[in-house]
Order: C-alpha cells, then sequence, then structure tokens
C-alpha cells in the first residue's frame, strides 16, 4: 500500500517552483514519472498533491454520486475547484500555480506534510497556527480514536 508520513520544510521560489526533497523523491519514486494532481484542500487552507493513480481511486467514489441531485452536483463543481494536472520538471521541482499558491496563502517557506496518499501543501505560518490552535488535541483524538480498539470484531 502507498503512504507518505513525514514532514517536510521547503521554500517555493518567486516562480512558484518547489525543490522537492531527496528523501521526499525516494517516497514518491513509483510515482515521478507519473502526472500529480494538485487541488485545493476542503479543510484547512492548503493544498492537496496526489499521485494520479492514488487520485483515480478517490475519485471512483466520487464518480458513484447522483448527477441529478443538486448537492452532489454542488459538491462536486466545489471539490475539484481549481484542480490542476502537474509533472516535476527535470530537476525534480514542482510548479505551483499562482491561483493555488493564492488560493492557499503560500508566502515563501511551505511545509510538505504527508497524509497517507497525498500530501498536503502548507504555507509555514499557518500550518503551525492550524496544529497551534483550536480543539484540544487530546479530546479530539479520545472523540475520533477512542472506540476503535475497543470494538468487538
Amino acid at each position: 500500500m502507498f503512504g507518505l508520513y513525514s514532514t517536510y520544510d521547503c521554500k517555493i521560489d518567486d516562480k512558484g517552483r518547489v525543490l522537492l526533497p531527496g528523501k521526499l523523491k525516494t517516497e514518491l519514486a513509483l510515482f515521478i514519472t507519473d502526472v500529480f494532481i494538485l487541488k485545493r484542500s476542503v479543510f484547512g487552507g492548503c493544498l492537496e498533491l496526489w499521485p494520479k493513480s492514488e487520485w483515480e481511486k478517490e475519485t471512483a467514489e466520487i464518480s458513484k454520486l447522483n448527477r441529478f441531485n443538486r448537492e452532489n452536483v454542488e459538491f462536486i463543481r466545489k471539490y475539484m475547484a481549481g484542480l490542476k494536472q502537474i509533472e516535476l520538471d527535470g530537476t525534480g521541482r514542482l510548479l505551483i500555480p499562482k491561483d493555488l499558491l493564492a488560493f492557499a496563502g503560500i508566502e515563501k517557506d511551505i511545509v510538505l506534510s504527508g497524509m497517507g496518499e497525498k500530501l498536503e501543501i502548507w504555507d509555514k505560518v499557518k500550518y503551525e497556527t492550524n496544529l497551534n490552535s483550536g480543539s484540544d488535541f487530546e479530546n479530539l483524538a479520545e472523540r475520533v480514536m477512542g472506540g476503535l480498539r475497543n470494538k468487538t470484531e
């Protein structure tokens, strides 16, 4: 099973290019020649980078939605908004389009955070703020994960 779980601090240049760290390139080795999908995240004000093969698994579920239901169509439209197909250049750089940089408020310092099948791309300040604000993580972990290990099979 494919999985990205590390976090990397990087810089973005004036043209919107990010040089991926060597270790991340190794993790993405199966997909380096593949097209990537870059999109707005539903939560958090960051971007998501998906290897196309993983994105196709994600959209297989979305394609099951009834397109004659207005709410479904509105969801699909907003979920796919701003989506771009991108490739790494010959030096392993990723070009982030200006509209997506603006959406995520990305300036100079960024964080690439592995979320399993995708990477989140954050402005570093926004990432730190997101991690350090909001609900108490201990209580959130208890609500989300608390009952999982106690279920009988």
